[in-house]
This record gives structure tokens, C-alpha cells and sequence, in this order.
């Protein structure tokens, strides 16, 4: 700020307790006309009263003269915003008070030897002029659009000219010379006023620093010129332009305005003795601040392009204004302006005046029937929803209804399952209605199609799917009010309600499409219920399906469905019933017993080729068997199977039964079944014995007779004679007669052989037992216990073959860990009984002749306990015999005294 003609006063608002004064050193009588500061704070230009500028930087305390603008009273300058430093300036625009336009550039640089003045250059490039005559260029403001295209305006007391052109990429440091050169052959675009107040100002509006500006307002004698600035239009910068006429108390021959500024929403008039702030969306007076007179009148206001604070300056005093909250009521402004995006956008963070828009707005769609837009709006707002229900319904709109209807299902909560319920259900019932009306018309079935689409995305949206569920009864019940059949087979599906599906396909005769549904879902209880019906029609196809589903499907519940038609049914279902039922048992390696007895029962009735194969290779043991051998056994009886019921005789080890049988079939297999009872011979005989009867009596052949008899060892001449006839000659078989006698003969040759090696078997044995009775060994005096290494002539003592000799004492606790829990309970017992017996002899002192006898017996009862108690122990020696390769793999110590043992060696 300029104090006076010779004083600057520079403050920084970030130490506003340090202001720096700053002398001009002007010694004659000029005074500063204006200031000029850049918009970043680092130049300032003052112009003086004696046509004279000199320049300060920000970063220094001197003034210095521009000597090549001397002579000129700027008025104003268009500083360069894109290119200027905090040294430089870059090519900016001066205007003068004559209407000449000179590009200039400062550098706060020292310069060279020959060049230390601050200003580059000063050259004339355009000149305005008002009714014929130069008029004072009062602003000018330079601003880049799109493709490098600049915009340039100037405005005089009564115009406002616009220059536009473009600069070639990199050449902006040149200078505006060339754009104001584009305009010569055409007049400069301009708007006049007729109203003359001696000056004019414009201000602009940029929301950001080294941004382009949005809008302007120009102060001029006819009122305030405001607008939006549009950089896309080639003939003018300027848009959306309207004037604001000044009111009745603002008279240009005593009250002007002084000074304008633009904020986002307003302008801001300065009268000589209050502010008026103007809405620029509806030109109301929305504010006005009086200034007391003690302040003195208002000289300027302006706005720091970066802050947005708002500077007002009397003689006396500097006031700041900071502008807080302006958009809080524009909402409401671009709503009565029906503007109502731009309301919305205003209010987004006021949920109650947003309410209130979204009202509005849709109130507005409904009264220019625009009634889908009007729903969509009346979904977002709190009104009451019957209400808007309503009006919709006896506007006749039912799609706008729907629209509202879903918007409004979209904004629920999941909490509220009854409102959801209500809308799911109405929406479904109003889709029905219009799919019924667009089917009926053949001109809209492109319509039909895309709103039977947009209905069955509505049906499978996942956000309400547990409404769908839990109502699925009301829902089938409105489409079969409605008749619709493809939409209940699709809502069925998403419901994954696969029997209602499958039971529409069947009764309307697609039986293959009920059976795609089954193979696709695997539904073993679906295949269960609807194998019966689907079994009697495609019986091929179904059979296929079960082999696919494998094990997933049990055979047994699929029993009923294949017995109902392999009874009634024609050939094809028979022939697939026994290939599924084949599948279960060969491949699936099924052995329930239903299953089996079933597959017998259908090889027994339609397949009999099989029945004998399929009895053979199920095996020849009752635990291998998986069928009932009794129902197979009847199964076969009833139809005549001879040899199938032989061998489920042979199974069932009933071998005279199979023999019998067999007999009537073929006498080589009733042989097969007389050899199976191996173990028992004389059933074995008597089965051959059937056998031989039957050919003798029955076939009357003597031939396969003998052929029984080389058959078989078991049977002799003597056993089948009393088969034949009392007259038979004897030439048949008396070969056979003769190789029996032989065979007695020779018989009773080995028990003559076998007697005498027994008698000679017997003598060795009673040799041995006497050789035994007389053997001895010596034991010398010095001969010690092979366990304990002491003298064993001290105590009872064994002595072994071997050579090794114990004492008894010693043998016993040797003995005693390697014997069987049996021997060492036996070994105590005896033990206990020996002690007893020896206690019984010595409490008798002076026996009787009575006594005598029983201490006989009694002694001859104690020398078979000490026998039995030898037999345990000393059996065989403990160091050569069977306990000592027993023992090899036992530890030396055992596992429980392990540990104590270690830890007694440490």
C-alpha cells in the first residue's frame, strides 16, 4: 500500500508484525497514481501522476525506474499468467490512458554493462478508441484457452473488446503481438454501453491459481455486465451474459460505484460509503454493509487472487473480508430456478434440503409428464409412499410406477423384509401385466423380449433372493394366475426348486428336458420320485442317466420304479432294466442282496443264456455269494433250471440233493458233485454209491458201472453187486471181482509188516529204558555250581548230560523267569504241596503200625510231587536247551529296571 507520495508500506501476511517500509526517493511532485501487483505477489508496478512507473520485486528494497514507460499513464496491466517467474515477468500487456496497448517484460536482474534497467522492452501493439476518439484502456486480462489458443481483453469506459488468436507451441515467450496482428483486418469484437461514467472495471473469477477464469462481471455506467467465460466458442469468450441494472439510490451525477468484485456467486459493489453484495444467479441484493464516516469514504476494493480475502481501504483505515459458507443457500436458488442438478450438487452434504430438491424436481418431471424421471426422483425423497403411489396409479403410469417401485426397493435396508416383501410381490404382479399386454401385441415383441429379460434379472437378483425364497408360494401362485409357464420353469430354477420343474416338463410330455434338469442338478431324490414316469417313456435315455450319476444313486431305491415296468412294460424297458442292474453288480460292485436276488429273477425270467454264467462266476462260497440261494434255488425249480439248481445245491454243501438232481441231467455231473465232500468219505461213498445205482438200475449199464468204480476208490466190487440183478453174468465184472481180492490180499500183507516192525519198535525201547537206569556221571569234590561258582556238593544239586551242574536252589531261580505263567503257577502249587508233605513227616515221631502204612503212601506221594517238580525244572539244562535260544533276543536287563540300573553306574 502507498501511504503518501514517497512511502510503500509492505506487509507479509504470514508475519504481519514485521511490516517493511520502503522509500521511492522521489524528489518533485509526482504522486502514485495506481499500484499494480502481479498475482503471485512478486512485481509491482506503481505508476506515478507524472507519467513515470518504477518497479519493485518482492525479494528487494529498491525501486527501480522503468525508463521506457516513461511518458505514459498506465491504467493497467494484463499480466502474464503462464509464463512469469519470480524474476521475470514474461510478456505482459500495459494500457494507458491515451488507448494505446504496449507489450512489455520486467527482469528483476541486475542486467549487463550496457543494459541495468529492469524493463526488456516497450513496444506498441494495439490502440483503442471510443466514438472516433482514444479512450483510457481501464483493464486488460490475458488468458489461455484450449489448443494454444489466448484470449485478450480490454475494456474503456464504455467497451469491453476481445482479441482472439493463437500462438505457435514455444513461441509464447515472443510475446501478443502476432494475436493482435490476427485482428487488424477485422474490427475488434466489442460491446458498447451508452452510459459514460468516466471509468469502468472487470474482475474475474478463478477458482484456482494459474487456472483459467470461470465468469466476469464488468462495472460500467449502465449497471454491472456478468457472465459465464466459454473458451470453446470461437467468436466470443463470453457467455450466458446478463446486466444488472444499478438501482434507483445508485445516481451517477452524485453516488458511483467504485470498485467490483466477482466471487464464485456475487459481486461485490463498492459505493463511497458501504458494500453491496448482489447474487449473480437471480440479482438479488443479498447483503449490504454500511462504513461509519469516522473512516472516511471508500477509496478501492480488491481481491487477493490466491487467499480469496476481499481488501477495502478508506483514508483512515484497512477493513479485510473474509468470505466463508457462500454456497449455503445457492441450493435453493438453482432449485426455484429449476436447475436441480446444480441444487443437488449444493446440498449433497444436507440430507433435508436435498429432500427437498429431489421433491421438487420430481414434482416438476410429473407436471411435464417426463413421469419415469419423476419416479426415479420420488424414490430418493422421504414423502409419504402411498401418496406417490397413488398419483402414479391414476396418472395411468405404470411403468413409471414400476420404475418407482424398484428404486425404491434399492434404497431399503435388508432389515426391512416387510416393505420388501410388499414391493417384490407388487413389482412382480405389475411386470406380469406388462409382459401379458406386450405379448398380446405382434408390433412389440422386440419390447416383450427386453422386458421379459429385465423381469428375470429381477427375479435372480442376489440382493433379494431370501425375499424370493421365503415367498415362493405367492409368487408361483401370481404367475399361474397369469398363466405364464416359461417364467414359473425359470423362477423355479433360480429357486432351485427342481421337483416343480421337472414335473412341468413331464406333464406337458418333455420327458427329455425333465431329465436334462435331473442329469444336471444330480438330484438323487428327484431321480428317485420321476424315474417311474420318465422309465415308461425314454427308458434308454434314463438308464444312461443313472450309469452317469454312478455311485450318487442307491439301486435299491430305483427297485420299484424298474419292477413296475419290467413287469408291464415292453421289451426295451426290460432289456434296460437288466443292463442297469448288470452296471450295479459288475461295475459298481453292488452287493446288496435286493439288487442280486432282482438281476437273478430277470436273468431266470427274460434271460436264461445268463442265468447259469452269471450263477458260476458270483463263486462257489457261501460268503461269496450276494444272493438269496434259497430264492435262486426256488427261482430255479420254478422255471426248470435242472442244472442251475445243481449247482445252488453244490453252493449250499446240500451234495445228495445236487447228486439227484444231477442224475437227471447228466451222470458226468452228478460225478462232479459226488467228489466235492472231500473231507468226508463216507458221504462221499454214499453219493458214488447213488450214482452207481442210477447206472445200474436206471441206465442198466454195467460198462459205466466199472467206470464208477475206477472212478472212484472208495468203491468196491462188493458195494454195487446187490445193485444188479439176480441173473446177470458174472463176464462184466470179473476183472473187477479179481483186482478187489488182490487188493485184500495185499492189504492184509502191510498189517503183516506193520506188526512186526512194532514188535521190533518195542524191544529197542525197553533196551534203551535199561541202558538208561544203569547210566552215571562222577562228580569231583571240587566241582562248582555253574550259576553261583560255589561248591556243589554243599546243597541238593543237578547234574545235566551236557556236563553243566546246578544247585537246586540256584537251577530254580535260574528256570524261574523263562517259564509260561501256566508252569510257574503249577511249579508254586507244587512247591506248596511238597512243603506239606514234608511237614506231615516230621510231626510224626513214633509212628504206629497203623501209621506206618499211610507214611508209605505218604512217601511215595512225595517223591512223584519231586518228580513233577523235576520235570518242570530240570527237564533239559538251562544253558544248553530251549529256554536259552528262547531267550536270545531279551535284553540282559530288563525295560522297567532300565533306567534305575543306568543311573546306579553313573
Amino acid at each position: 500500500m502507498s501511504l503518501g507520495k514517497d512511502t510503500l508500506l509492505r506487509i507479509d501476511l504470514g508475519k504481519p508484525d514485521q511490516p517493511n517500509q520502503i522509500e521511492l526517493g522521489r524528489k518533485d511532485d509526482g504522486k502514485v497514481h495506481k499500484l499494480f501487483l502481479d498475482p503471485t505477489g512478486s512485481h509491482l508496478v506503481i505508476s506515478l501522476t507524472t507519467n513515470e512507473c518504477v518497479y519493485l520485486n518482492r525479494n528487494t528494497q529498491k525501486v527501480r525506474s522503468l525508463s521506457r514507460w516513461r511518458g505514459h499513464l498506465i491504467e493497467s496491466i494484463g499480466w502474464n499468467k503462464l509464463i512469469g517467474s519470480e524474476t521475470n515477468t514474461g510478456p505482459i500487456l500495459v494500457g494507458t490512458s491515451q488507448g494505446i496497448i504496449f507489450e512489455a517484460e520486467i527482469s528483476a536482474s541486475e542486467g549487463s554493462l550496457f543494459n541495468t534497467n529492469p524493463d526488456q522492452y516497450f513496444r506498441q501493439v494495439h490502440s483503442l478508441e471510443e466514438d472516433g476518439k482514444p479512450a483510457p484502456v481501464c483493464c486488460l486480462e490475458v488468458e489461455r484457452g484450449l489448443e494454444s489458443k489466448y484470449f485478450i481483453v480490454a475494456t474503456t469506459r464504455k467497451r469491453l473488446f476481445q482479441f482472439v488468436g493463437k500462438l505457435a507451441e514455444g513461441s509464447e515467450q515472443q510475446g501478443f503481438s502476432s494475436i493482435f496482428a490476427q485482428n487488424q483486418d477485422l474490427l475488434p469484437s466489442f460491446q458498447e454501453f451508452p452510459v459514460n461514467m468516466g471509468y469502468s472495471e472487470i474482475t474475474f473469477y478463478t477458482s484456482k491459481l494459474r487456472s483459467c477464469p470461470k465468469s466476469f462481471a464488468w462495472m460500467m455506467g449502465n449497471g454491472v455486465l456478468y457472465g459465464q467465460l466459454d473458451y470453446v466458442r470461437p467468436d466470443s469468450l463470453l457467455s450466458d451474459v446478463q446486466v444488472w441494472e444499478y438501482t434507483p439510490d445508485i445516481d451517477l451525477n452524485f453516488v458511483k460505484p467504485i470498485s467490483i468484485v466477482l466471487t464464485q456467486f456475487h459481486f461485490l459493489l463498492l459505493l463511497p460509503d458501504r458494500i453491496r453484495g448482489i447474487c449473480t444467479l437471480n440479482g438479488q441484493v443479498v447483503h449490504e454493509d454500511v462504513f461509519p464516516d469516522k473512516f472516511g469514504t471508500l477509496k478501492k476494493m480488491i481481491k487477493d487472487p490466491v487467499t480469496g480475502l476481499v481488501w477495502i481501504y478508506t483514508e483512515k483505515a484497512v477493513f479485510r473480508y473474509h468470505i466463508q459458507r457462500e454456497a449455503r443457500d445457492v441450493w435453493q436458488m438453482y432449485m426455484n430456478m429449476n436447475k436441480f442438478d446444480l441444487a443437488k450438487e449444493y446440498c449433497k452434504d444436507r440430507p433435508e434440503c436435498l429432500d427437498m430438491v429431489l421433491a421438487k424436481e420430481a414434482e416438476h418431471c410429473f407436471q411435464n409428464k417426463r413421469y419415469l424421471e419423476s419416479a426415479k426422483c420420488y424414490a430418493l425423497t422421504q414423502n409419504y409412499f402411498e401418496e406417490i403411489a397413488l398419483k402414479f396409479i391414476e396418472a395411468k403410469q405404470e411403468e413409471a410406477l414400476k420404475e418407482f417401485l424398484i428404486k425404491k426397493l434399492i434404497s431399503l435396508k435388508p432389515s426391512e423384509k416387510t416393505q420388501i416383501t410388499l414391493l417384490v410381490t407388487w413389482l412382480t404382479e405389475l411386470y406380469l401385466n406388462r409382459l401379458g399386454q406386450l405379448e398380446a401385441d405382434d408390433g412389440k415383441q422386440h419390447l416383450f423380449l427386453e422386458t421379459r429379460e429385465e423381469f428375470r434379472t429381477f427375479l435372480k437378483s442376489p440382493k433379494h433372493k431370501d425375499c424370493f425364497y421365503n415367498n415362493r408360494s405367492t409368487i408361483y401362485d401370481l404367475l399361474a394366475s397369469h398363466g405364464d409357464v416359461d417364467n414359473m420353469v425359470y423362477f423355479s430354477v433360480i429357486m432351485q426348486d427342481y421337483e416343480r420343474v421337472v414335473s412341468h416338463y413331464c406333464q406337458h410330455d418333455d420327458y427329455s428336458a425333465a431329465l436334462d434338469v435331473l442329469s444336471k442338478h444330480c438330484d438323487d431324490k428327484l431321480f428317485y420320485k420321476f424315474s417311474p414316469v420318465l422309465m415308461q417313456h425314454i427308458p434308454k435315455k434314463v438308464v444312461d442317466a443313472w450309469i452317469q450319476m454312478g455311485n450318487r444313486l442307491d439301486p435299491k431305491n430305483l427297485i420299484p420304479a424298474l419292477v413296475n415296468y419290467s413287469q408291464m412294460g415292453s421289451m426295451q424297458q426290460i432289456t434296460e432294466t437288466i443292463r442297469y442292474m448288470e452296471f450295479c453288480v459288475y461295475e459298481l460292485d453292488v452287493k446288496d442282496e435286493a439288487i442280486h436276488n432282482y438281476l437273478l429273477s430277470l436273468y431266470a425270467k427274460h434271460k436264461p443264456d445268463a442265468l447259469l454264467w452269471y450263477l458260476e462266476q458270483a463263486g462257489t462260497h457261501v460268503t461269496d455269494i450276494h444272493y438269496d440261494l434259497k430264492y435262486a434255488l426256488r427261482l430255479c425249480a420254478e422255471h426248470g433250471y435242472l442244472q442251475a439248481c445243481v449247482l445252488v445245491y453244490k453252493i449250499m454243501e446240500l451234495y445228495e440233493e445236487a447228486v439227484d438232481l444231477a442224475l437227471q441231467v447228466d451222470v458226468d455231473l452228478a460225478k462232479s458233485c459226488a467228489d466235492l465232500p472231500e473231507d468226508d468219505e463216507e458221504l462221499r461213498k454214499k453219493l458214488w454209491l447213488k450214482i452207481a445205482r442210477h447206472v445200474v438200475q436206471e441206465e442198466k449199464d454195467v460198462k459205466k458201472a466199472m467206470n464208477c468204480l475206477s472212478s472212484c476208490n472208495l468203491l468196491k466190487i462188493e458195494d454195487i453187486l446187490p445193485f444188479f440183478p439176480d441173473f446177470v453174468t458174472i463176464d462184466h465184472f470179473k476183472e473187477a471181482i479179481c483186482n478187489s481180492l488182490e487188493e485184500y490180499n495185499q492189504h492184509i500183507e502191510e498189517l503183516k509188516q506193520e506188526m512186526e516192525e512194532a514188535t521190533e519198535s518195542a524191544k529197542r525201547i525197553r533196551d534203551d529204558i535199561q541202558e538208561m537206569r544203569n547210566k552215571y556221571g562222577v562228580v569231583e569234590s571240587q566241582e562248582k555250581c555253574a550259576t553261583c561258582d560255589f561248591p556243589l556238593l554243599n546243597r541238593p544239586f543237578y547234574l545235566f548230560l551236557c556236563g553243566h551242574m546246578f544247585h537246586y536252589d540256584c537251577l530254580f531261580q535260574e528256570v524261574i523267569p523263562h517259564l509260561s505263567a501256566y508252569k510257574q503257577n503249577k511249579l508254586e502249587e507244587l512247591q506248596k504241596k511238597l512243603a506239606a508233605t514234608t511237614q506231615t513227616t516230621k510231626s510224626r515221631h513214633k509212628p504206629k503200625e497203623e501209621d506206618t502204612v499211610s507214611l508209605g503212601k505218604g512217601q511215595g506221594s512225595r517223591e512223584q510231587i519231586k518228580s513233577d517238580i523235576d520235570d518242570i525244572i530240570a527237564c533239559e539244562c538251562v544253558y544248553c536247551g530251549e529256554l536259552m535260544i528262547k531267550s536270545i533276543d531279551k535284553p540282559f536287563i530288563d525295560p522297567p529296571k532300565f533306567d534305575q540300573e543306568m543311573s546306579s553306574w553313573l
